[in-house]
């Protein structure tokens, strides 16, 4: 997100499609948000995302999150919203919620790994009508869209 890419008068729309358009980044933004921070290694275990698209995705948040490391042995690198970043999360949110219920107009399968860490009450209240119509409820965990204890 390095301003200097951006010599030329530059559309908004452009803009925020560059800071955060891409597979992963807003998933990135809301885990970091979530959790407070993230640890590359650990969230590889969590995302179903290769090593080289993660760390391209973490370089490419730049200006939106602080890279810390720690000089430990073995090497600790942590992830964190910068201000900018805690900006974007009301956005993100009501960008989450016009998706989940467009997808539900439009009868287009919601992944039930969408509601895990999309607990709080703000999505409760704002998508409880879809969570209860499609049993996906924020207490009931699951993997790959396969409830705990069916397979």
């Amino acid at each position: 997100m390095k301003a200097d890419n951006f010599d030329t008068p530059t559309n908004p729309y452009h803009y925020v499609l560059h800071c955060i358009g891409g597979k992963w980044k807003m998933t990135i933004l809301h885990e970091i948000y979530t959790y407070g921070s993230i640890r590359f290694n650990q969230t590889l275990k969590i995302l179903p995302i290769s090593e080289k698209v993660f760390s391209q995705q973490l370089k490419e948040l730049d200006g939106l999150l602080i890279r810390t490391v720690y000089a430990q042995v073995p090497p600790k690198v942590e992830y964190v919203l910068t201000p900018s970043g805690e900006q974007l999360i009301p956005a993100l949110d009501i960008l989450y919620i016009w998706s989940i219920r467009q997808m539900h107009d439009r009868r287009i399968p919601i992944d039930a790994d969408a509601f895990v860490v999309h607990k709080s009450e703000k999505y409760v209240d704002a998508l409880g009508d879809i969570m209860r119509e499609n049993n996906f409820w924020p207490g009931r965990e699951r993997r790959r869209g396969v409830e705990q204890g069916e397979e």
